[in-house]
């Protein structure tokens, strides 16, 4: 048996301006397959190339075997090396909590609870799909990947000073497996064969022979390390069950203190075991993280203009546009800025319950989409400052487009009768434009009124659309704490759903309510946020938009089960190349544009972020993550300056 040392590629040259255009960098990001490709040859550092029975020993992991950092690398390049420690980050959320316990499936949990957990590894925010040790060290894998060996740092400890230890590692898995949401206990089940505890600091997990070797060296390594002693301290302690109090971790903070629909606040841990590794250098900054619960974002905006919380993400357009015109950001102790963001947009839009008989007929979803009025929506409602949206992977180099062709077309033909005939021979599915300056585009009105009339849902006496003695219904729950943009949204829409005879409703409902609801699936349409972009396969694809877990995965609102989504899947999962792979995701964008599950409601291409001027970030912030919560700092003069002006107390 031949062992070798995982070969790093020479780490490239970042973009020198911050205001990089994203769909530049992603095409940068995305054009790192060929020089794969060159490696792989042998004209470049080689990556790993291994026979079947070869053995890999690296400080990270990627599939394709490339790392873009050496093994003693100092720090990620996105970071401030030299980041003043210390100072508070004060954000927000609406709503309501009732569990510190992030993995339950009951109740809803506190903000940033998860802040209190490491891993065996961790992802970069540059690169697609690398891995470093935290936790552990070091890995071992076969070429084949029927195991992965993690070799722990013996120094690793946990807030109450234990060890942490390979037992405890076993014993989160075996958690997360019995006891954790479903969807994700169900995936894993059918990946892990078997963990093992090799000694104190060397844990072992086999993979099933028969599934795809994608995503499961990175599913095991990020999974959060428990406590085994804490948990086992009090029978009542489970994963699935909410609780007022936080699981013992070994992350960088800690929970200092709650108050019930509040506050929560975290504290840095002065202890830390793993403050000197190369992956922590630069981040974790602040000593106090506090989080200040508001009943709606009304109140919620008011209190940060006052100063009771100094950062915040926004999303509300007319917020965006509107509302930032107050003293202190005149004055310029509030900075207001839009930031890049080198993601894919996340699919958000009204999303249809295919377990409801009536939204089973694409027809009666086509006839409600053309309903929704987008460009008037965007106009009247949000400014015009979002894009309308088509794709899952909007303005990537993988984004479907037209017809499929090459490598594309000849994937679907490998796959054989299971892809529908008009995937190939029609252009791929793209949203609908409407008129801007009219609510009810009467073209779009009248060819929904058609597809419903086609579907047999025929107007009655009472205007309202019936079949087989059944109304057409569509009701969509929203929560209380929603943005005012979004519930107009709903308004308008429910509007012209109606005016073609749809018995559409929306009904604003408490935070916790709304929860439960959607957790049960009790809805015809949801506005969500969970389905996700993907520039890469793993795990997660699968409870997103896979079959197996589609009846009860909380990542999967609509219930989506189509054995063609499963046939691209697994193509991407078997894909011998960063290219196939590369192919298998603009198949799995229009394979999910035909099955039209969502109506999209457009995006944003950048982060709009407002903060007092106290905090700093890297000048090279990361495509994939704008990183507020471990990039960024407090500047400790311009902190003081604001107390001395009496801006912040």
């Amino acid at each position: 048996m031949s062992i070798q040392t995982a070969s790093v590629r020479p780490i490239s040259a970042r973009p020198a301006s911050a205001k990089a255009n994203a769909l530049d960098r992603r095409e940068h990001r995305l054009k790192h397959g060929l020089a794969l490709a060159l490696m792989t040859l042998g004209l470049a550092m080689a990556a790993v190339a291994a026979t079947a029975q070869d053995v890999i020993r690296s400080h990270g992991y990627s599939y394709f075997g490339t790392l873009s950092y050496p093994e003693d690398f100092a720090h990620f390049d996105y970071v401030n090396p030299d980041a003043p420690k210390g100072g508070e980050l004060a954000i927000s959320s609406t709503g309501t909590f009732d569990s510190l316990n992030p993995y339950s499936r009951k109740g809803r949990s506190g903000v940033l609870t998860t802040l209190s957990y490491d891993q065996l590894i961790i992802a970069t925010d540059d690169t697609v799909g690398e891995y470093y040790g935290l936790v552990a060290h070091s890995l071992e894998y076969d070429a084949d990947r029927n195991y992965v060996t993690f070799f722990m740092r013996p120094e690793a400890t946990f807030s109450d000073g234990t060890p942490v230890t390979a037992e405890d590692v076993v014993y989160s898995h075996t958690l997360f497996v019995t006891q954790g949401l479903p969807s994700y206990a169900q995936a894993v089940s059918r990946m892990v064969t078997g963990a093992e505890a090799l000694d104190d600091h060397t844990v072992r997990f086999t993979f099933a022979p028969e599934i795809s070797r994608r995503g499961l060296i990175e599913t095991v390594g990020n999974t959060p390390i428990f406590s085994k002693a804490w948990f086992e301290a009090d029978e009542t302690r489970r994963l699935d069950e909410p609780r007022l109090e936080v699981a013992v971790g070994s992350g960088p903070y800690m929970l200092e203190e709650y108050d019930i629909n509040r506050r929560i606040t975290y504290t840095r841990r002065a202890d830390y075991w793993g403050w000197d590794l190369p992956v922590n250098q630069g981040r974790h900054n602040y000593d106090r993280i506090r989080v200040e619960y508001f009943s709606d974002q009304t109140a919620e905006f008011e209190a940060f203009k006052a100063g009771e919380y100094t950062f915040t993400i926004e999303s509300d357009p007319k917020q965006w546009a509107t509302g930032y015109d107050f003293p202190d950001l005149r004055d310029g102790n509030v900075i207001k800025a839009e930031l890049p963001n080198g993601s894919p947009a996340n699919p958000t839009g009204f999303v249809f319950n295919l377990g409801r008989e009536q939204l089973q007929d694409v027809r009666v979803r086509e006839a409600i989409a053309l309903t929704f009025n987008f460009e008037w929506t965007n106009e009247s409602l949000r400014f015009g400052l979002f894009n309308n949206r088509s794709s899952f992977v909007q303005d990537t180099l993988i984004e479907a487009r037209d017809t499929p062709q090459g490598a594309e077309l000849a994937l679907f033909e490998s796959l054989g009768d299971i892809v529908p005939p008009e995937v190939i021979s029609e252009p791929v599915r793209m949203s609908h434009t409407s008129d801007p300056a009219s609510l009810n585009d009467r073209r779009n009105m009248r060819r929904a009124s058609g597809l419903l009339d086609e579907a047999g849902w025929a107007v009655g006496d009472d205007g309202m659309r019936r079949k087989d003695g059944k109304t057409l219904q569509v009701q969509m729950p929203i929560p209380s704490n929603i943005s005012p943009t979004v519930e107009g949204m709903h308004e308008t829409f429910v509007q012209n759903l109606r005016a073609i005879g749809v018995d559409a409703s929306f009904e604003k409902i408490d935070p916790s309510q709304y929860t439960l609801l959607r957790r049960e699936r009790e809805y015809d349409m949801l506005y969500s946020t969970r389905y996700g972009a993907f520039l890469s396969t793993g795990g997660g694809i699968t409870q997103m938009y896979g079959s197996e877990d589609a009846a009860f995965s909380l990542f999967n609102p609509a219930g989506l089960a189509s054995p063609f989504v499963d046939a691209v899947i697994e193509a991407g999962f078997d894909a011998a190349t960063k290219e196939d792979t590369d192919v298998a995701l603009m198949a799995l964008d229009r394979a999910l544009r035909h099955e039209f599950f969502v109506i999209p409601d457009g995006y944003i291409a950048d982060h709009w972020v407002a903060y007092f001027d106290k905090y700093a970030h890297p000048d090279n912030l990361p495509p994939y993550a704008l990183g507020y919560l471990d990039l960024w700092w407090v500047d400790p003069d311009r902190a003081q300056a604001l107390r001395d002006a009496g801006v912040l107390r």
